[in-house]
Formats: C-alpha cells, sequence, structure tokens
C-alpha cells in the first residue's frame, strides 16, 4: 500500500470504491474534496462547510464540527468520515468509529502540509491526477513566497475576543504568516507544557505586547469587523501599532484554499 494512504495518526486507508460515501466533518477538507471531484460521494457536511458556495449547499448538514448529529450521520450510512485533530472532539469521533467503517484523521500544520494532504486523498478516493494538479499549484504559490523579500513584522493575530485570544507558533495559522516574515506573539509553542496553542492573554499584562507591530483582527472564528478596529485604534494601550481586519479563511483554511491564501498574503504583506 502506498504510503500516501497513511492518515494522521498512522492508520493506513485502503482505495475506496466508487460506492464511497464520504462524511466531512472540516470545512477545508469539504472544499478540498469538491476541488478533487468527489461532489457525487459527499453525502454529509458541517454547517461551517460552506464552500464552494454554490454546490455545497446540497450536501445535507450533520451538525457543526464539534456539536456533531451523531444520528444524522448514522442516517446517512457513511462508508468514510473525515475529521481533523484540533476541530473535532476526540470523543464523538470515537463514537462514530463505532459504525463508519473508514475514519480518516487529517492534521496539517503547514502549508507544506497541504501537497501530503492532497496525496493522501487522492490515494484514498482514487484521485491521484487532480491531487498532482493541486500539488503543481500549491508549489508554485510556495517557491512565489519564497523568492521573494518581505519585512520582517512582528503580529498579534486575533481570533476571540471576552477573553482575547490568539494563535501560539505551532499553529497552522502562524506557519502561513511565517511564509510572508510575519511572525506571531507571544513567542509560545502550544505543545510545550503549559501552553495553549490558541492562548488568552491580557491587554494589561503582557509584557511582549510591546514588541508587536501589527495587529490582525481575523474575520474567523470571531467575525471581527471594522468597529472592531476602530475601538481597537483608540486603545491606548496598543497605540502606534498597525491594526487592521484579516481574511481568515485564507490563513487558517488548509486544503485547496492554501493556494489562494499564500497569493493573498502574499499581496498583503507586498502592499504593507
Amino acid at each position: 500500500m502506498s504510503l500516501r494512504a497513511v492518515d494522521a495518526t498512522g492508520v493506513a486507508h485502503e482505495q475506496a470504491g466508487a460506492g464511497a460515501r464520504i462524511v466531512s466533518l472540516v470545512p477545508s477538507i469539504t472544499e478540498l474534496l469538491f476541488a478533487l471531484g468527489l461532489e457525487p460521494q459527499i453525502v454529509g457536511r458541517t454547517g461551517f462547510c460552506v464552500h464552494p458556495r454554490d454546490r455545497v449547499r446540497n450536501v445535507p448538514k450533520v451538525g457543526g464540527t464539534k456539536a456533531v448529529n451523531v444520528e444524522a450521520i448514522r442516517a446517512l450510512q457513511p462508508t468514510h468520515l473525515i475529521v481533523n485533530v484540533d476541530e473535532n472532539e476526540r470523543g464523538t469521533v470515537e463514537q462514530l468509529r463505532t459504525f463508519v467503517p473508514h475514519v480518516v484523521v487529517t492534521h496539517p500544520q503547514t502549508p507544506h502540509d497541504n501537497l501530503s494532504l492532497y496525496a493522501l486523498l487522492g490515494a484514498i478516493f482514487d484521485r491521484d491526477k487532480e491531487a498532482q494538479r493541486l500539488a503543481a499549484m500549491l508549489e508554485a504559490r510556495l517557491h512565489e513566497a519564497a523568492s521573494r523579500a518581505f519585512a520582517a513584522q512582528n503580529v498579534l493575530y486575533l481570533i476571540w475576543r471576552e477573553p482575547w485570544m490568539t494563535v501560539a507558533r505551532d499553529t497552522y495559522i502562524s506557519a502561513m504568516l511565517r511564509l510572508v516574515n510575519w511572525h506571531t506573539l507571544p513567542d509560545v509553542q502550544g505543545g510545550s507544557a503549559g501552553a495553549a496553542r490558541y492562548p488568552a492573554f491580557d491587554f494589561d499584562r503582557s509584557p511582549w505586547l510591546a514588541g508587536v507591530d501589527r495587529i490582525l483582527l481575523s474575520s474567523e472564528p470571531y467575525r471581527f469587523t471594522q468597529a472592531h478596529c476602530d475601538a481597537l485604534k483608540r486603545d491606548r494601550r496598543v497605540a502606534g501599532k498597525r491594526i487592521e481586519l484579516i481574511d481568515g479563511e485564507m490563513v487558517s483554511w488548509y486544503g485547496v484554499r492554501a493556494i489562494e491564501g499564500i497569493a493573498y498574503l502574499v499581496k498583503q504583506a507586498a502592499a504593507a
């Protein structure tokens, strides 16, 4: 069996037949499945799986990424369930594993990991050519980013408020930002003892904020708006820092969206 068919937990998957019935609990993976030409085999998705907008609406919803409707999935009789380490609850996945024959676990942590993600799904669902086409497009974007010089920036990437939350450096988001020489603060690794991958912080008690050049307010998971941006610009605690909105899908969605996301970040950094 090809090593490309081994998922993030080390489980090897045989090639699925034409009758595969796929439920995806990962928004960016759902978009990738469409890009691989698997639309006829996608039988379930979460309410957060919104791309491609004109086609995904025909696929039944099975709850959210964490608030999953187990019985709705059971009724769809899937042969394959696709989940993600960060986005789905382990207990729920184990419950679904009792009746879904094949559970494919994904965990891309860097933009380059999308290459193995394309290969994994291409191998399982007999879409090798489509996967190779996407890989060529991604590699071109990665090469473009690597061949350009960007001014180094320390950035605070906000994903939530009340409490304020950001990202550790071992997240996919932080790895995407590093492609354009943007480095997230605080300088912490979520895998280290006592650290969170998405840490909360206090503007009044975070001395590392002094080193931040740019504050990015993401459109997801919290939907920051221009009103939030304007309010933060009036906050004396961050005076002198560049504060702006950023498209969270372009930065945090892996899969096929990474191709467009890298181009988006290159354009943002070039305009700085």
